[in-house]
């Protein structure tokens, strides 16, 4: 059966949505905010109020102070040390306001690093649930987004990336990693708009 703008079809019941990293850490007056955040955000919402018992928002939790961090992380939070828990207060976690109200019934699961599956508990949530299909939203298409969707890959999930439904820091990061998803991932990855999202996924 085909779904009109999905290669491989709708989206039915063993379908999630996964949300990565809309924080207060990434709006302004942040130093990580990410400017198409506010953009984006009424379309992620849109999704969400359909779909929030399907919905699993990630947060990413920065080191509490500078210099902790394993290897490389330890130097990142040396430059960023504005950024740490410390600095920002443990509030800028948070999930933007128009996403928290969500939760519950929609789930959250706090990552240390930009992928969400080395620490195990998103993984173990989906394969309880049954899931084999993720769409993705969220930010940065770059960074926890891309982190997200190579890790969702390698597992073996059919990935949905909502384009309209991302955001970036940087217009030609985002541009290239779209041609990417096009060009080097077509069998695992469906680029789409919400629109399409909304119709298919029943």
């Amino acid at each position: 059966m085909s779904a009109p703008g999905l290669t491989y079809g709708p989206l039915g019941d063993h379908c999630a949505h996964l949300c990565v990293d809309m924080q207060k850490l990434f709006a302004e007056p942040s130093e990580w905010a990410t400017p198409w955040i506010t953009r984006v955000l009424p379309r992620i919402v849109s999704l969400v109020e359909r779909k929030a018992e399907q919905t699993i928002f990630t947060r990413f939790i920065p080191a509490a102070r500078a210099g902790q961090g394993a290897g490389t992380w330890r130097r990142y939070y040396e430059r960023w040390a504005s950024m740490t828990i410390e600095a920002v207060g443990p509030q800028m976690v948070d999930l933007l306001p128009a996403l928290r109200a969500f939760c519950p019934p929609a789930q959250v699961i706090d990552k240390h690093v930009y992928s969400p599956w080395p620490e195990g508990r998103l993984q173990a949530e989906l394969a309880g649930r049954g899931v084999d299909t993720l769409v993705i939203t969220g930010g940065e298409t770059d960074v926890c987004v891309l982190a997200t969707v190579l890790g969702a890959i390698d597992i073996g999930y059919r990935v949905v990336l909502v384009t309209d439904a991302l955001c970036s820091s940087s217009d030609a990061t985002h541009d290239a990693l779209m041609t990417v998803y096009h060009q080097r991932f077509a069998q695992q990855v469906e680029t789409v708009e919400m629109e399409v999202v909304l119709s298919a996924w029943n």
